[in-house]
């Protein structure tokens, strides 16, 4: 990875709606600094690679690579629009996994890492937090930052209506029985 020689704002960008918060938040940063905004999604094949047990060769690992680049720039689109962050941006997609590639990209004692803060209990069981990786192994400064309280809004609807979609599956295939036992006859 090649080092730039001013300050930079490394901010780890994933696919996912909640990162909009970090990105936004690590181009002010870079805007109040003077500093280059360094957007870095890292990416793994599924398996992991060769190696691995994964069947991920050099024409599906260019593929992933590809798929990487596009959700890199597809979240930068998201967080600022055609106009931009008003800063010097360098989009690096990285493969490995994401904490060890932030903590690798943003190793100068003056950089600032900015990451979204880490999931919810139940998440961080299935899946380690790339923020509290980042939090103990980084040589710089770094800020978590929440997902936004409308993102957070959003969701928890989306949640409720990922929960409730079984139960529309079982309407379509007939009624249900709701009997109480307590059914007034009148």
């Amino acid at each position: 990875m090649e080092d730039s020689a001013g300050r930079r704002v490394v901010v780890g960008v994933s696919h996912a709606q909640s990162n909009l918060a970090p990105l936004r938040r690590a181009a002010a940063e870079a805007r109040s600094g003077g500093c280059e905004l360094w957007a870095v999604l890292a990416w793994e094949p599924p398996g992991g690679g060769p190696g691995h047990g994964g069947l991920s060769g050099p024409p599906q690992s260019a593929e992933f690579r590809r798929s990487a680049g596009e959700q890199l720039l597809d979240a930068l689109d998201a967080a600022f629009g055609s106009a931009g962050p008003d800063v010097p941006v360098r989009p690096l997609t990285v493969r490995g996994p994401a904490g060890r590639v932030l903590v690798e990209v943003a190793a100068r004692d003056d950089d600032l890492l900015v990451v979204g803060r880490g999931p919810r209990r139940w998440h961080r069981a299935l899946w380690p937090s790339v923020s509290r990786y980042c939090l103990a192994h980084a040589s710089c400064a770094v800020l978590a930052v929440p997902p936004s309280p409308l993102e957070r809004e959003l969701g928890t609807v989306r949640r409720s209506i990922t929960w409730r979609l079984p139960l529309d599956a079982r309407e379509l295939t007939g009624p249900v029985p709701r009997s109480t036992g307590r059914e007034n006859t009148t």
